[in-house]
């Protein structure tokens, strides 16, 4: 992997839960909190589609949001282009990263047109007219959508599919070189959800974006991915090129994942059983271990960190490859009864 682009060292983000369960930013101490995203190392290379994939609720959203810099880190550092982030120089960092939201119905607002959706993206730079009706027409055209039959439109003449290549040329409007990617074909018909992937394919080839793809669905990741990286929890428990991840899954948890793609099905993966778990109250050692079919008495004390494992990173207890990490005694991994 070439250097990266974007990186980040123990990314945490903590929020505080209200009696009434909602989420707001930690503002105090000794307060009960949700740790969202807890200490993540994670690097992406310059013109990489790095996937993030994990079940609803684990955190990839608010990472997201942290690489994208529309979320405050609680704790850790965010590199871009090598650069530690912070107040000084995160306006110039801002300007060359764009967000696509899960669902274009919200993110697009129903009293502006296309043609101001697109030009809002460029209100922060110094363009004249001509320039931003050109970065307009540019990027209208990129996405396959006539900048003069669409300009006028409002969301509510598109279909679902319009609505998210209007969302995908605001954010290519600007020319970014960091995009994430937020569930950006969830919200499709199947019919209309391989047509999207091809189109963000091909920007990146055109253009050389560097994505991060958040998504549920493994078999979206394996389509378009370099690389797969595998949350539960708020933590990465698995990060590889992706024919390694699909083809040789480390973790107990991407081996279950893959159940949820059928040609996989008859590899005989167990999908996963029981709940996830409160990030309020997170289980202690490996977070996977109360619902893993693997557990050992080591993973319900200590939390794994990544492990280099052939070409993959993984944290498991099952790839105890890290002195200072290892077991001092054989009987830590008597078998947990799950």
């Amino acid at each position: 992997m070439s250097s990266p682009l974007i990186s980040t060292k123990g990314a945490t983000k903590s929020f505080l839960a209200s009696k009434r369960g909602m989420l707001e930013s930690i503002s105090r101490k000794r307060a009960s909190y949700i740790r969202a995203v807890d200490h993540v190392d994670i690097e992406i290379a310059d013109k990489e589609i790095l996937a993030l994939v994990g079940e609803s609720g684990s955190g990839k959203t608010t990472l997201g949001l942290l690489l994208c810099t529309l979320e405050a880190l609680t704790d850790g550092e965010i590199y871009f282009k090598g650069m530690k982030l912070d107040k000084a120089n995160l306006g110039k960092a801002r300007r060359q990263m764009q967000m696509v939201f899960q669902n274009p119905s919200e993110s697009l607002n129903p009293r502006m047109n296309v043609r101001s959706i697109v030009m809002e993206a460029l209100q922060k730079y110094h363009l004249s007219k001509e320039e931003k009706q050109n970065q307009f027409e540019e990027s209208m055209s990129a996405v396959g959508l006539n900048p003069r039959e669409f300009a006028g439109r409002r969301p509510k003449d598109l279909s679902g599919g319009q609505k998210q290549r209007v969302a995908i040329a605001r954010a290519i409007a600007s020319n970014p070189t960091f995009i994430v990617l937020d569930e950006p074909t969830s919200a499709l018909d199947a019919s209309i959800q391989a047509q999207v992937l091809n189109l963000l394919e091909g920007l990146h080839q055109q253009y050389g974006f560097t994505y991060l793809l958040i998504t549920h669905n493994i078999a979206v990741a394996r389509f378009i991915s370099d690389r797969i990286a595998v949350m539960y929890a708020g933590k990465l428990v698995e990060i590889g090129p992706t024919d390694d991840v699909m083809t040789d899954p480390k973790h107990p948890y991407t081996q279950a994942l893959l159940k949820s793609v059928p040609s996989l099905v008859a590899r005989g993966l167990e999908a996963p059983t029981g709940e996830t778990p409160s990030l309020l109250r997170p289980p202690s050692g490996c977070r996977y271990h109360p619902r893993c079919p693997n557990a050992m008495e080591v993973c319900k004390t200590t939390d794994p960190a990544l492990t280099k494992v052939k070409g993959s990173s993984v944290a498991c207890w099952l790839y105890p490859t890290m002195p200072e990490q290892q077991p001092s005694t054989a009987s830590n991994f008597t078998a947990v009864q799950t």
